[in-house]
């Protein structure tokens, strides 16, 4: 089978597409590949430095529900027949890819496959665990909660699609950092609001 990078290339560049990219689309590509590839994809849009308004929400759901199934022991991912319909913009989609593909490329030359931690089921539900999280952190609207847990996503789903256990240890790292980064940003959030309601207080009493 191809590289993902490949893939990607000609999928959205060489092929003739709709002006919409649907979800039924990006299953269609995901082929055999379905979970490692679908991380990969849909965090690739908030893990890049680059403006992607609307992503995070809608994908950080659709990568919660993958997280579930992975810890439950799914093969194929499941999803309600309204999403598969749903469009994103080609040309957007499009220009996420063609600023993510030298990134990708970089994982792939120093893939080699370690199967153990990403076909065991421990292993899965570790992984699925920790997506989740990361899932749930990316839909949390506040500034720093979006890109390191979408990148600790995009390098364990990597590992999940070409087996490489090494890269989803290594993602599972970002993972913790980026947990790490929004229990802090929330933490601080909490503590400012707090201040600012006694300081508000204390002008009014």
């Amino acid at each position: 089978m191809a590289k993902l990078s490949v893939e990607l290339n000609r999928f959205f560049f060489v092929e003739s597409r709709a002006p919409k990219v649907t979800l039924a689309d990006i299953l269609t590509l995901a082929g055999e590949r379905t979970f490692g590839f679908l991380f990969v994809l849909l965090s690739l849009p908030s893990a890049l430095p680059i403006p992607a308004p609307g992503y995070s929400i809608p994908f950080g759901i659709v990568m919660l529900l993958l997280a579930i199934q992975l810890i439950v022991g799914a093969v194929h991912p499941w999803f309600p027949a309204s999403w598969q319909t749903k469009g994103f913009d080609l040309k957007q989609i499009q220009s996420v890819v063609k600023t993510g593909t030298p990134w990708l490329r970089r994982i792939e030359a120093i893939s080699r496959p370690l199967s153990y931690i990403c076909t065991s089921l421990p292993g899965r539900i570790v992984i699925g665990g920790a997506i989740a999280l990361m899932a749930m952190s990316m839909m949390i609207p506040i500034p720093g909660t979006n890109t390191l847990p979408a990148i600790g996503i995009f390098v364990t789903g990597f590992g999940l699609l070409d087996d490489d256990g090494a890269i989803s240890l290594g993602g599972l790292v970002l993972c913790a950092m980026g947990g790490t980064l929004s229990v802090l940003i929330l933490i601080f959030g909490y503590e400012a609001v707090k201040a600012s309601i006694e300081v508000v207080r204390s002008f009014i009493f």
